[in-house]
């Protein structure tokens, strides 16, 4: 309950200011836009919530196995921008700790021509996953503010078609993504999210690393009722990659008043 309070408190502050520029807030229930704020039909490099999409292709490969298999342990030379991926990781640690070099360990294992097939399958958002211009790095940065992009109506449909087991790849990857998505549970609610972090683009097309987007994307759960949501901000100044953190807050503020 104090957890829950602290979180309410925190949102209700971040809440109470206008909508900026492209930011976005969306919910879905029973195939229906309940709430939409701002602008959501503008792009985005996905960043982190693209680990959903990862962890589907993964389970239905065989890559991953399941909630807690593979265990994989960190080497130099590895992404290692926090403190924590510098440790072994394992499917559900993966996703809680947002580890970039066991997803690239993923897509790299699957190769360019599955990578981009199941884009396609998934029709997920541009679906471009070249990476940076002429540094062919695709399969291990194009989601990473680079050329793969998606916009929150986008990210609703895909996760729409999660929670309804309707994408193209086996029940076990849909249940198995499902699990390590879980991050807590209010008032009976199951709350399943992923948040993400990077740089935002300039007009001219280089990255601006004063300012950060963030996205807190994913679904709540009770007893009949399930609501599909994405949250999407552009913050300005701080270079320490926390909008992710700060969209979760506020789509949480969000969510509690919904339901």
């Amino acid at each position: 309950m104090k957890k829950l309070i602290l979180l309410f408190s925190v949102g209700f502050l971040f809440a109470n200011s206008a909508l900026a520029n492209n930011d976005c807030f969306i919910a879905q229930e029973n195939g229906h836009i309940i709430q939409e704020e701002g602008n959501c039909k503008a792009r985005h490099s996905p960043c982190s919530t693209f680990k959903i999409a990862i962890s589907l292709m993964g389970y239905n490969e065989g890559i991953l196995i399941d909630e807690t298999h593979p265990e994989l342990p960190f080497q130099q030379g590895y992404t290692d921008w926090q403190e924590v991926w510098k440790q072994n990781h394992n499917p559900t640690s993966w996703m809680k700790n947002s580890v970039v070099w066991y997803s690239q360990i993923i897509t790299q294992k699957l190769g360019k021509k599955k990578f981009h097939k199941y884009l396609t399958k998934f029709n997920y958002g541009n679906r471009d996953v070249s990476g940076d211009k002429g540094k062919d790095n695709g399969l291990t940065r194009s989601w990473l503010s680079s050329s793969l992009e998606i916009s929150p109506h986008e990210q609703i449909k895909f996760l729409q078609k999660l929670v309804d087991r309707k994408l193209p790849v086996s029940k076990k990857a849909q249940e198995m993504t499902k699990n390590i998505l879980f991050a807590e549970e209010y008032d009976g609610w199951k709350f399943y999210g992923k948040t993400g972090a990077g740089d935002i683009f300039s007009k001219d097309g280089s990255l601006d690393k004063t300012h950060q987007i963030g996205w807190y994307v994913g679904f709540i759960e009770k007893e009949n009722r399930k609501i599909i949501f994405a949250r999407y901000i552009e913050n300005d100044g701080k270079q320490d990659y926390s909008s992710g953190k700060k969209a979760k807050s506020e789509a949480i503020q969000k969510l509690l008043e919904l339901i």
